[in-house]
């Protein structure tokens, strides 16, 4: 392992965190929330500021996860979520010039594989797929160990594809619970966890739409591994054995019988996904 000084930022519509990563280990993190509503520059130097409070001499880069659209090449961020004054930032060019060292930058679901990579389950793993099943569905190719964004950053969206009457994204995240049973899948969760039959039904029926995302991955980029991320992946013992039932009428066997299905089990994985963004670097 390599054990280089880094920082991972997680930046979200309402809040930045910077994490210093020795290691395996995140020694120092900062939390702060961002004036999301304010002028560009403001919200810049509220990132600026968080990153400066866990940096030192010994940081080699600096890695940052955006819930938005980004140029990784040219390093401009465009459009994040909640924050209506990003449109066209040249974020990677300006943290460079603050802080003297390289930048790098990718879509919060590129760093999620990338961390699981590098510090998680998927250590060793060249072809993994990071499925984030939360308020949304998301995926992070790496291939051939290192991440495929696509010409756009727009790589892994399989929660867009049409699905039944909607897309994936509908029926395998957490609108799946509130649409179509009224209910938040942690409050279905707690309610499975206490051995509720009509709480185990809906996972067992949340687990077969999984499973057709799950198999369409398998059509698609043939992972050795597909880490679950996000908030559903908490959940996963109670649709785990439905979703592997299901995987049994995939028409090719070897696949099913090769792939590993697992969720997340690290703390604190958007900050070292993003720091984990510097291991991906072509050489």
């Amino acid at each position: 392992m390599n054990h280089k000084t880094l920082i991972g930022v997680d930046l979200g519509g309402t809040n930045v965190r910077s994490g210093l990563v020795n290691g395996q280990d995140i020694i120092k993190i900062d939390s702060d929330r961002i004036s999301s509503k304010s002028e560009e520059k403001t919200v810049i130097d509220q990132v600026i500021n968080s990153i400066s409070k866990v940096i030192n001499p010994e940081v080699a880069a600096i890695g940052i996860g955006v819930p938005g659209i980004l140029d990784t090449k040219e390093g401009i961020v465009y459009d994040v979520q909640n924050i209506p004054s990003w449109k066209a930032v040249p974020l990677r060019s300006i943290l460079e010039h603050h802080f003297q060292v390289p930048v790098f930058m990718n879509n919060d679901a590129n760093c999620f594989a990338a961390g699981e990579s590098q510090y998680g389950k998927g250590k060793g793993k060249n072809n993994l797929t990071g499925l984030i099943l939360g308020t949304g569905v998301a995926a992070g190719l790496l291939c051939d160990g290192h991440l495929y964004e696509g010409r756009n950053c727009g790589a892994g969206e399989f929660g867009m594809i049409p699905y039944l009457d909607h897309n994936y994204e509908f029926y395998c995240s957490g609108r799946f619970f509130s649409h179509f049973h009224q209910s938040s899948g942690e409050e279905v969760s707690k309610r499975a966890a206490a051995g509720d039959p009509a709480a185990l039904q809906i996972f067992q029926e949340y687990g077969k739409h999984l499973s057709w995302l799950i198999k369409t991955i398998l059509y698609a980029v043939d992972p050795e591994m597909i880490v679950l991320g996000g908030s559903v992946s908490k959940s996963f013992p109670f649709f785990e054995a439905t979703l592997w039932a299901e995987l049994q009428d995939f028409p090719y066997q070897p696949v099913v019988k090769n792939i590993q299905i697992t969720a997340s089990e690290i703390d604190h994985i958007p900050i070292l996904g993003a720091a984990a963004l510097y291991f991906n670097q072509k050489t």
